[in-house]
């Protein structure tokens, strides 16, 4: 039996959240984010829409303007107690889609090809739901800028998006498990991410002259090449990491040997060890090439989100909420964390709470990665979001005590 057509029939969504008309109004709203875009901080439109669909359910909010959060609350029917927050994001990244779907991106140079789209749809589903039987306690809603790129969560935080929050709660769509499946981890679910900038200064020239030149496009080669041995030869495998060359750019000609160079790339780790040893492993071999070849080689590295960690009370209240949404048997478990980052981390090193994976895959589908030009999801997935994020707010608010003292909020890279 379809997945999605099994939990309607079992009622585990709810009459509301299973109804078709509940779909096709969150595919709706999903559709139109997705068709307008807007890159981190600059989320004008996305605002706009997302507080005239508050007003349209009665919610008060408040929005301190482009690069801010948008907040809204919701009273529940005792107002006086601490929040549960709920939290999307709301930023596209760079780049043409490539999906081809009539629903597809209107704005050149901009996608939602990280499933935030659905993430702003799936809380309004929520808030829907929870308007429609109001919470036991006061539920936040949190619309987030700037995720993708500058640390949004900081600025919503800056925001008082969790001033009198006890929980906050989210999930991220993805095709690594099917619609209708939850993946629910305790623990570290995401890596430290660290940004870095390789500067090369050497010798323009002629092309048929290279010995009277220092060749920036050999050096930043031979660099992009070296940088993954600190990964493949220096650092444990037991420990995971990754180095990312994900820029890199140099030249002006075919026949004009280039001056400079520029390299920008990720590490991922959750490990502080291995960290610190990719750390000075990039600047040593930086400092190598530059003796190497008679070039001033400037290394810049800069710390990034993180590690998601999920406090533990909190992860077992939302993997409870998941098997009386969608069942034990499609609840998952991820055995190790994803190298990837995200900046929910900040929220979960000042409140407990816990970020889930909700499947966005037919079954029938090929899976595509996360930031990939072709990415969609399968929108079945929307009414699981939104039942998913409504009843995890209610059993938080039923089981608040548990969070009267906080939590452990550690991040595994520096244990």
């Amino acid at each position: 039996m379809n997945q999605m057509k099994e939990l309607q029939d079992t009622g585990r969504l709810g009459a509301l959240a299973g109804s078709p008309a509940f779909q096709a109004q969150l595919s709706k709203l999903r559709r139109w984010f997705h068709r307008h875009p807007e890159l981190s901080f600059q989320e004008k439109e996305t605002a706009a829409r997302i507080m005239r669909e508050l007003d349209a359910l009665g919610i008060h909010y408040r929005y301190a303007g482009v690069g801010h959060a948008v907040i809204a609350d919701i009273d529940g029917t005792d107002a006086s107690g601490p929040f549960i927050a709920l939290r999307a994001d709301m930023d596209a990244l760079p780049g043409e889609e490539t999906t081809g779907t009539e629903y597809a991106s209107r704005n050149p140079g901009v996608m939602h090809a990280c499933g935030h789209c659905a993430h702003m749809a799936m809380l309004l589903g929520a808030a829907r739901l929870l308007q429609a039987n109001p919470p036991p306690g006061p539920v936040r809603l949190v619309f987030q800028p700037g995720e993708e790129r500058g640390g949004g969560a900081r600025t919503a935080i800056a925001d008082g998006a969790i001033e009198g929050v006890r929980a906050i709660f989210a999930g991220h769509v993805t095709h690594e498990y099917e619609t209708g499946q939850i993946m629910v981890k305790g623990g570290a679910v995401t890596a430290q991410s660290d940004g870095f900038r390789i500067s090369i200064s050497g010798q323009g020239g002629h092309g048929a002259r290279p010995h009277e030149a220092v060749d920036a496009v050999v050096i930043s080669s031979m660099l992009t090449l070296a940088l993954q041995t600190l990964v493949s030869r220096e650092s444990n495998p037991l420990h995971p990491a990754v180095i990312t060359v994900g820029s890199l750019h140099s030249g002006s000609a075919s026949n004009v040997i280039a001056e400079t160079a520029e390299m920008a790339g990720s590490i991922r780790t959750n490990y502080e060890p291995v960290r610190q040893h990719l750390h000075n492993g990039i600047r040593r071999m930086a400092g190598a090439a530059g003796e190497l070849h008679n070039a001033q080689v400037k290394v810049e590295i800069h710390e990034g989100y993180p590690p998601v960690y999920n406090e533990r009370r909190a992860t077992e209240l939302a993997r409870d909420t998941a098997r009386q949404t969608v069942g034990e048997a499609q609840v998952a478990e991820a055995e190790l964390p994803s190298m990837g980052s995200e900046d929910f981390a900040f929220y979960l090193q000042r409140i407990p709470g816990c970020f889930v994976r909700i499947g966005a895959r037919k079954a029938d589908w090929e899976p595509v990665p996360l930031h990939s030009p072709s990415f969609d999801i399968d929108e079945a997935a929307l009414p699981v979001g939104a039942a998913w994020l409504d009843a995890v707010a209610r059993r938080a608010h039923q089981q608040i005590d548990r969070f009267a003292h906080g939590g452990e909020r550690r991040s595994p890279v520096t244990a």
